[in-house]
């Protein structure tokens, strides 16, 4: 699985990458059909406070997976946003499955 890491409004954090590959990687093990990973991490300024996102876009066959999360800091949008790609992967699942028992 190739992942790809873009930040936004800010540096490159190699800490962040690699936390964020060992959680897709492990969502890569539990669902194997996916073979990219596009993730982006971005720095916006908010009224009061800088809002920090995780977009997650996974490409596999059918249709693109897509999840975004908005939080206080950067390891908990990566965290919600895997968790929402995991609940999407699921249900895609329950759809194919009954093709790949013929």
């Amino acid at each position: 699985m190739k992942v790809v890491f873009q930040y936004v409004k800010m540096k490159e954090s190699e800490t962040l990458s690699n936390i964020t590959r060992h959680q897709l990687e492990k969502l890569h093990k539990r669902f194997p059909y996916f073979m990219r990973a596009n993730v982006f991490f971005k720095m916006e300024q908010g009224n009061t406070d800088a809002i920090r996102t995780c977009e997650i876009e996974l490409t596999g066959p059918g249709p693109i997976l897509f999840a975004t999360t908005t939080a206080a800091n950067f390891e908990q949008a990566m965290k919600e946003t895997v968790s929402d790609l995991q609940r999407q992967l699921r249900k895609r699942k329950e759809i194919y499955k009954p093709h790949l028992n013929r």
